[in-house]
Order: C-alpha cells, then structure tokens, then sequence
C-alpha cells in the first residue's frame, strides 16, 4: 500500500510542476485523495458489499469532487489533475501513466447492462480538461484528446482528438510537427501545436493559392519576354504579370479568429 502511495505521489511531482514536495502532494491533491480511496471501494465492489463500496465512491464525491464508481478499474501512475467534476462510470478502464484533468466525463452513450458502456483508456492517454470520452472503445496508446473534445469513436494509437464531435489527427501527420515539442516533456491538458484540421486545411489552401498566384505571374512575366512591343495581343490587359496575393496576412486572420 505504501510503495504505490509513493508512486502515485511521485508520478504528480513529476508531471505538476506546482507539486513543491511529496508532503504537499499527500495533503492538498485532491486526485490523489479520489484514488485512495476509490482502491478501498473498488475491493468492496467485488467482494460483493456493493452498497458499502457505494457509499465510499459518494463520500470520495463529497471529499473530492471526483465521482468514480467502484466498478471502475485503473492502473498504475494515474494522475487526476484538479480533478474538480471529473466523472469515471463503472465499467470504465484506465490503465498505467494516464493523466485527467478537470471536468472529464468518462460516460456511455446505452443503457443496456452487462454491456460495455465505458470508454477504455489505454497506456499513456492524456485527456484534456472538460473533455467527454463516451462509449465502450478504446482510446489507443499515448493518445491525446484535447480539452472540451467529445469522443464518441475509437481513437487510434499516439492520435490526437480535437473538437465537438471530436476529429482524428492520425499520429503520422504531426510527428514532424511535434518532434521538437515531444523532447520537452509532457503535453499538459493535451494541447499541441496545429492539431485542428480545419485550421491546418486552411493554412494549406493559403500556401497553395499563394504557389499558383507565384507560378501564373511567372508565365505571363515570360510571355511578355518572348513577344515584341510593350503590350502584345497574346496577354490580356488584366493578366497577373505581378504577386499580389498576401498569403501573410492571410495566415495572420486565421490565427487571430
């Protein structure tokens, strides 16, 4: 019991960088208070006194603002930040070095019991604060689902989750991005540089616009060469024989909204 409350205590010095010290941790994180005592209802749970181990969950939700049922299963070097509203149903799974920050729900989305109506969280998954993960799927490996994301499909591993309904952005696509941010550490609350699509499909179309306004004003610029007298018949009077298309400034709006 006291070798994984040391764990659990240095997990947070590790991933907090306001945990001054392991005493500071055990008296004021409320995270940590949730799990130790979630573990207690949680052995209630299945040796069959599920009245008592509900009664422990509702005393954790008054004591930390955590609401875990006692049916929920976690791992190890889980971190609840916050933690304020955070909601974990019972046939939730969190597995080892996860992170939840505040106001997660961690719900399902059919009423049939026996199903599996919780989500799944596998090695590694970060979720953002007031993120929803609802249903029975898995959340794969060192996924990200960032902050006020709606998941309601598979997340795949190493993936990033982002809006409502959440979209997938495959690993593959931002690992140039995140390179250089990846050896700093810790992706706290799941954020990361460029992770939503549309932004990223805008920012394209503007690069793409700006290559085709540079290429047309090229070719009417060699027109121009290959042909005699100032203004010959071949080009038109409005032909684009200049840039003016502002791709900066462009890139500039888009950041700003």
């Amino acid at each position: 019991m006291f070798s994984r409350l040391r764990e659990d205590i240095a997990t947070i010095l590790e991933r907090d960088p306001a945990a001054r010290s392991g005493w500071e941790v055990f008296w004021c994180y409320p995270g940590l208070h949730a799990l130790i005592l979630h573990r207690r209802a949680h052995g209630l749970w299945h040796a069959g006194f599920t009245t008592l181990a509900r009664w422990i969950s509702q005393l954790n939700r008054w004591l930390t603002g955590i609401e875990i049922h006692p049916g929920a299963q976690f791992g190890r070097r889980v971190f609840i930040d916050h933690g304020m509203g955070v909601v974990i149903g019972e046939m939730a799974e969190i597995h080892d070095d996860v992170t939840i920050y505040q106001g997660v729900t961690l719900g399902g989305t059919t009423l049939v019991k026996g199903a599996k109506r919780h989500p799944t969280l596998a090695r590694g998954v970060v979720v953002g604060a007031n993120a929803c993960v609802l249903g029975g799927f898995t959340v794969g490996e060192g996924a990200r689902i960032g902050s006020g994301a709606v998941v309601t499909k598979p997340v795949p591993p190493g993936a990033t989750a982002v809006g409502n309904p959440a979209r997938i952005i495959e690993a593959s696509a931002e690992q140039a991005r995140e390179a250089a941010a990846s050896k700093m550490g810790f992706s706290a609350y799941a954020v990361t540089q460029g992770d939503d699509p549309v932004a990223l499909a805008m920012k394209g179309l503007i690069d793409s616009a700006s290559g085709h306004e540079h290429q047309i004003a090229l070719l009417w610029a060699a027109i121009r060469k290959l042909q005699s007298g100032p203004q010959p018949d071949c080009v038109p009077a409005d032909a684009a024989c200049d840039e003016h298309f502002d791709a900066e400034q462009l890139a500039k709006l888009l950041k700003s909204s």
